[in-house]
């Protein structure tokens, strides 16, 4: 089915919504992960707004979809699409890594509601998340698994056994979307760690791949309905992205990864944030 023009058009006053009020509290913190953030936020509001069945009114239904941020670093998006959702106040994102916060710089499934996997070590979601999936079919719950990768996250070896588990077990439950932005923490992915020809190496594990515009609602929300038909195989939806997005000078550059913006920064990016039109 085709996205409706308000539905469109209200994701993405959300999307710039979530990117400001992340970068503000990024400022005002001088503490997290501006880069992965702002790369993640189309993904993070497609998933949580369009794809998945979630009601924060019922946390723990067992036939939930479940939505894990393997790329755990990006959690200031992550908190405010959750407290967009209702998992808790917007207001509760002023308390982002003070002491005994409940947003800590990392997903806690301990403390933080709406969260389903402590996530921080990269490369572990994934394999949580088949887990999951697998519990999931055994149950004979019509729930799926979603979960969020990163580019740098992929050059951990337990991602490609948990492709090739995935594949094995025939986890068509399991909707893998990586925000796919070409950099990682130290420098371009392509230079410290080429991944090589990721469509082709994804399906060549066992999986359906697909690729899509991770900055496009439209293009995500039908990419993601079309994973969902699909049977027999796990998916991987390739969603192109920019790390910073919306941010010109922290537009792909991996020095964004965990930089504390500067007051005159600041000032920069939320005069372009402010007239963003993604």
């Amino acid at each position: 089915m085709a996205l409706s023009i308000s539905k469109k058009t209200y994701m993405q006053e959300l999307c710039k919504t979530f990117r400001q009020d992340v970068l503000r509290v990024l400022y005002d913190k001088q503490t997290g992960h501006p880069g992965g953030s702002l790369s993640v936020c189309e993904i993070l509001t497609t998933l949580y707004f369009h794809a998945a069945r979630i009601d924060p009114g019922d946390p723990q239904q067992a036939d939930r979809d479940r939505i894990i941020l393997s790329k755990g670093h990006a959690a200031p998006m992550l908190y405010r699409v959750l407290a967009e959702k209702g998992f808790f106040p917007v207001d509760e994102m002023n308390t982002l890594r003070d002491f005994e916060t409940r947003l800590q710089g990392h997903p806690s499934v301990k403390h933080t509601p709406g969260v389903e996997l402590s996530t921080g070590p990269l490369g572990l979601g994934l394999s949580a998340s088949l887990g999951m999936a697998l519990g999931l079919k055994l149950d004979g719950s019509p729930a799926r698994v979603y979960v969020v990768l990163g580019d740098g996250e992929i050059n951990e070896g337990t991602i490609w056994e948990a492709c090739m588990c995935a594949a094995k077990y025939k986890a068509d439950n399991l909707i893998a979307v990586l925000d796919w932005n070409g950099v990682q923490l130290d420098g371009l992915t392509d230079e410290v760690m080429p991944t090589g020809n990721l469509p082709a190496k994804f399906r060549e594990f066992g999986w359906h791949c697909l690729e899509c515009d991770g900055h496009d609602i439209s293009d995500l929300c039908e990419t993601l309905d079309k994973a969902a038909t699909l049977s027999g195989r796990p998916v991987m939806i390739l969603a192109r992205t920019v790390k910073g997005k919306g941010v010109s000078f922290m537009e792909g550059q991996s020095a964004w990864h965990g930089r504390p913006v500067g007051k005159d920064e600041y000032a920069a990016a939320r005069q372009e944030l402010e007239g963003e039109n993604v």
